[in-house]
């Protein structure tokens, strides 16, 4: 990694980020050409593809020896291996884009040796780039494209609290879910069992979390867990690009990633289970176990 000028990687990939974000504000969800690849809720457009083009002809430009992973072109059976690979999401939150819903992405991760080096995450409706380089921090730009600060925009250290308090457990959490493509069979049925534990009151064996937030994109979910906003995101069934930019962001930010099953404290950036825990000067690893609790003994499966 030592030869790889980070820097200017995360230099390019925010000059995409905003390449697409323009391409993706000019696309109106009820004139373009819309299909399904799962089922209803999994949805894929054109501009989903002329997006993913876009991004793979400009970095494949500027890095031609690094590999690329990107959603709209995944083969199946692929897995990031130890190379520079770009990781890539054209459009993370295709339901709120078709439905003009202002919280869609753009996720663009850089992976080294399987780790998650670079993240850029940019939601061009709020004008919000994250980004985050390894070794180097994680940072909000809101308002660069609308010329805020002299055309620079506004930018923010993550988290945004400098002395974020302590995890206390999961009945002092806002915790990030989302329901995924798949609305039916065991993972499904565990997924909803864990949300009622999670959302019930102890008397009736639950956790009593503060409540559920679902942005429907898992890249601004990890974000907003990065933030400090969310403190915890549970997530089974989801694919490297949706997380690589997101978990680059988010441990930067002092935050952590485990397992979305029970004992996985180091899951792979295409592992498809994972807990994202906000930064906190203690309670990390004592929610993450309290998390798993709930989960108990049965296990998200998800084929790669």
């Amino acid at each position: 990694m030592a030869d790889l000028n980070l820097q200017e990687i995360r230099d390019t990939l925010v000059v995409v980020a905003h390449e697409a974000g323009r391409m993706i504000l000019s696309a109106n969800p009820t004139d373009i050409s819309q299909g399904t690849k799962l089922n209803s809720t999994d949805i894929v457009t054109e501009t989903d593809k002329a997006v993913e083009d876009h991004v793979s002809k400009r970095l494949s430009e500027a890095y031609p020896s690094f590999a690329f992973v990107g959603e709209e072109t995944y083969k199946p059976g692929v897995q990031v291996t130890a190379a520079p690979t770009f990781i890539v999401d054209p459009i993370d939150g295709t339901n709120n884009f078709v439905h003009a819903f202002p919280h869609a992405c753009i996720s663009l991760g850089f992976a080294v040796d399987h780790v998650p080096t670079i993240g850029v995450v940019y939601n061009p409706y709020l004008d919000q780039l994250y980004s985050a380089i390894r070794g180097q921090g994680a940072y909000l730009t809101e308002g660069a494209i609308w010329g805020l600060e002299g055309g620079q925009g506004r930018r923010t250290k993550l988290p945004f609290s400098k002395h974020p308090p302590a995890l206390a457990g999961l009945d002092t959490t806002l915790v990030a879910i989302e329901w995924g493509a798949a609305r039916d069979g065991p993972n499904f049925e565990l997924k909803t069992e864990v949300f009622k534990r999670l959302a019930a009151s102890k008397e009736n064996g639950g956790s009593i979390v503060h409540g559920f937030r679902s942005l429907g994109s898992a890249a601004l979910n990890l974000c907003a867990v990065a933030a400090g906003q969310l403190d915890i995101y549970w997530e089974g069934g989801c694919w490297a690009w949706d997380v690589c930019a997101g978990w680059a962001i988010l441990a930067e930010a002092g935050g952590i990633m485990a397992g979305g099953n029970p004992g996985v404290w180091n899951p792979r950036v295409d592992d498809r289970k994972y807990l994202a825990v906000r930064g906190a000067p203690s309670g990390q690893k004592e929610i993450v176990e309290e998390f798993w609790k709930v989960i108990g003994d049965k296990k998200l499966d998800y084929d790669s």
